[in-house]
């Protein structure tokens, strides 16, 4: 259709389901923004009639600086009666083009931010350097203490407070497997991957009912800077980080779930929509747990 067909579009839109003011409106807004067709210009006319009528009702003026306000329209799709999830989600994206274009002072180009992208997993080879860096330390302590760090991070996921906070205790043999008894905010048992289990073991029998990272004062956040330290030695080893210790036991587990495979059939490239399913669904077992996760003894 040629550009004056979908002026004659917009120019001959009568809704019933609006005020003539509010249609009025509408044809104004988006008759200024040029949309590229009729079916566009449809779904634009309607998302403007609908903010109008609904705006007008409430005594706002029918311009675009006021009914294309990031307030006005937020408020809008928040809390106008009678509309599904999607058609708010829809209203909102339409509106906000609407706004871009129409009224640019009111929606300035919106700044690029950095995407924190996850870290690199280590390979096992790399494991295998900061497990032989661990038994070379100086002390039995420390031997143990730096075992443990790297085992309860690669072979158990665990990080921050929930690395620091583990005693000896915590580490049970049990379901066929070795379970990490995590507590604080997020309590949760966690299977430990298989090949970890001899080296985890020991250092939580060293621990005993003490906290198998050192210290006395979980709370305290250096209390793992002194093994992470004492891990970057002479073999062409970075300095350890717990962020990437974590990364791969989540990449090893990914591998045992197949969650590439699925996601490929899938067609799934972002996990927010598989987070919403999964909320819905119980989890298993922790013997079904230590079974798919790599965990048996």
């Amino acid at each position: 259709m040629a550009e004056t067909g979908i002026a004659g579009y917009i120019a001959g839109w009568q809704p019933s389901s609006v005020s003539p003011q509010a249609a009025d409106f509408a044809r104004v807004v988006v008759a200024s923004v040029a949309p590229g067709g009729p079916e566009r210009a449809k779904n634009l006319l309607w998302a403007a009639g609908r903010l109008a009528d609904w705006a007008t009702g409430l005594g706002l003026d029918p311009v675009p600086e006021v009914l294309l306000h990031s307030s006005v329209i937020e408020r809008f799709t928040a809390h106008a009666p009678g509309l599904t999830g999607v058609t708010r989600r829809t209203l909102r994206t339409n509106l906000r083009f609407l706004a871009r274009a129409a009224v640019p002072a009111l929606a300035p180009a919106e700044a690029p931010l950095p995407r924190e992208h996850a870290k690199a997993p280590y390979s096992r080879a790399g494991i295998d350097g900061y497990l032989a860096l661990a038994a070379a330390q100086p002390t039995a302590a420390r031997r143990m203490r730096a075992a443990g760090l790297i085992c309860l991070g690669a072979g158990a996921g665990l990080i921050r407070a929930g690395l620091r906070d583990v005693r000896g205790s915590d580490i049970i043999c049990r379901s066929g497997g070795v379970i990490v008894a995590v507590n604080g905010r997020r309590p949760r048992a966690v299977p430990v991957l298989a090949r970890y289990h001899g080296p985890l073991l020991a250092s939580a029998a060293f621990a005993g009912t003490g906290l198998v990272t050192g210290g006395t004062d979980p709370a305290r956040r250096n209390v793992t800077t002194p093994l992470i330290r004492a891990l970057a030695g002479g073999t062409g080893l970075p300095r350890l980080d717990t962020s990437r210790l974590r990364a791969t036991w989540l990449a090893e587990c990914a591998e045992l779930l197949g969650l590439a495979t699925f996601m490929h059939a899938a067609g799934i490239t972002c996990s927010q929509r598989l987070g919403d399913l999964i909320a819905t669904l119980a989890p298993g077992s922790e013997a079904e747990a230590v079974a798919l996760l790599g965990g048996q003894r």
